[in-house]
């Protein structure tokens, strides 16, 4: 093992919209047209194996009718504390104008460069997210559409909808249905975990983080299972996911029993005190190459499949200076590690960070700087803003 040390609204034009969605309704309709008629086999448009293989397709979350989260002792556990307050004093009202304003600049920048590298981007459908909705046990208003990377998984040719421990996320994949029922239509295959109840006994009563030297606590209990996407990160047939704050172990099992013996999905053990999606731990970048969070990850009790592979830790990220960013993030510091491979070589990362840029150059990557500092308050940055659909390659192991 080679171990690299660190260093010391709706769209703006609704004309366009409507315009985008009458062209995917005749596209859907003359796909299913010619199904049909047989006059082809179906080939999915589905096909995305690992993080690294080149990126041909993909979803990209969307602003529209962001809602500040509702109030829940899972939502509040998981966001950093001056997020938490700030979030139970305005829980279920609209993100405030110049935060979403930013936000979508960069975010349309960012879709601008992933179409100039030849990517076909993909976008939900808008959403009011204040609507309030509910089951028999309680009730909530929406979050936002931001981060597809969170509620789908995808595995080959099959997208997976995830069991997902936010109740205000409850329904969120409803907004990316017209894309899941064309990719359907083509030849995709198309899954849901079972729908949680979300009940009390999900959760543990009275829960609070764990303070400084003390063991991880979760929130999550083993009532039943539920799981965010973006606690897994694919390299062929073996996944690594992080036990978290949105993923318990019945969530992993029913995974690894839904996938099958073709698959070995590997635990990672965090350090941090707030355990939620993957991708600011562990990141697989290429074959053999994965990036680690020097904080979080303890890289000689990495699972066994990884020791093998060239451990490139991740430098310090770059201080921000932005005191309502800091305020209005619902991320920790290391969302720098957030990155998006287009191949196995050229990688989009936040212009922002300087010192992970030039790390990546160092161990032999093209970094595209790219800005999306301001998507923070909704969630995440290039990797979770993101649903990687296909990407040029077939399953592989890479870890025997």
């Amino acid at each position: 093992m080679t171990v690299t040390r660190r260093p010391e609204g709706l769209d703006s034009t609704a004309t366009t919209a409507t315009t985008a969605t009458r062209t995917e309704t005749a596209e859907r309709a003359e796909t299913a047209t010619t199904a049909a008629r047989g006059d082809a086999p179906l080939v999915s448009p589905v096909n995305s194996h690992n993080e690294w293989d080149p990126l041909e397709e993909i979803i990209v979350g969307r602003l529209d009718g962001a809602t500040i989260p509702s109030d829940h002792p899972v939502v509040r556990c998981n966001i950093p504390p001056w997020a938490a307050r700030l979030q139970g004093l305005a829980a279920g009202f609209r993100y405030p104008r110049p935060l979403i304003e930013r936000a979508r600049h960069e975010l349309d920048e960012f879709v601008a460069l992933l179409e100039s590298l030849g990517v076909t981007v993909r976008r939900p459908d808008p959403v009011d997210h204040r609507r309030r909705y509910g089951t028999p046990d309680w009730s909530s208003r929406g979050f936002c559409n931001t981060c597809p990377r969170d509620s789908m998984l995808v595995i080959g040719d099959e997208i997976i909808e995830t069991p997902m421990a936010w109740p205000c996320r409850y329904f969120e994949t409803h907004s990316y249905r017209a894309v899941l029922k064309d990719y359907f239509r083509r030849g995709a295959r198309w899954t849901a975990a079972p729908k949680p109840q979300l009940t009390d006994e999900l959760f543990e009563p009275g829960f609070r983080p764990s303070g400084d030297g003390e063991p991880p606590r979760r929130i999550l209990t083993e009532f039943e299972p539920v799981f965010d996407a973006a606690d897994f990160v694919r390299a062929g047939r073996d996944l690594f996911v992080t036990p978290s704050n949105v993923t318990n172990r019945m969530g992993i099992e029913w995974l690894r029993r839904h996938l099958g013996p073709g698959y070995r999905v590997h635990e990672v053990e965090s350090r941090c005190r707030a355990p939620m999606h993957i991708d600011t731990t562990l990141v697989p970048l290429a074959p053999g190459k994965v990036l680690v969070n020097p904080e979080y990850v303890d890289v000689d009790r990495l699972p066994e499949p990884l020791r093998s592979w060239d451990v490139l830790i991740a430098p310090e990220p770059d201080p921000i200076d932005d005191r309502l960013l800091k305020i209005t993030s619902m991320c920790g510091r290391w969302l720098s590690m957030n990155v998006l491979m287009i191949d196995e070589k050229r990688v989009i990362a936040e212009r922002h960070h300087t010192g992970m840029l030039r790390a990546l150059e160092r161990w032999g990557f093209e970094p595209i700087p790219c800005d999306l500092l301001h998507y923070a308050p909704f969630g995440g940055s290039f990797h979770c803003a993101t649903l990687d659909v296909r990407r040029r390659g077939t399953l592989a192991s890479y870890a025997d």
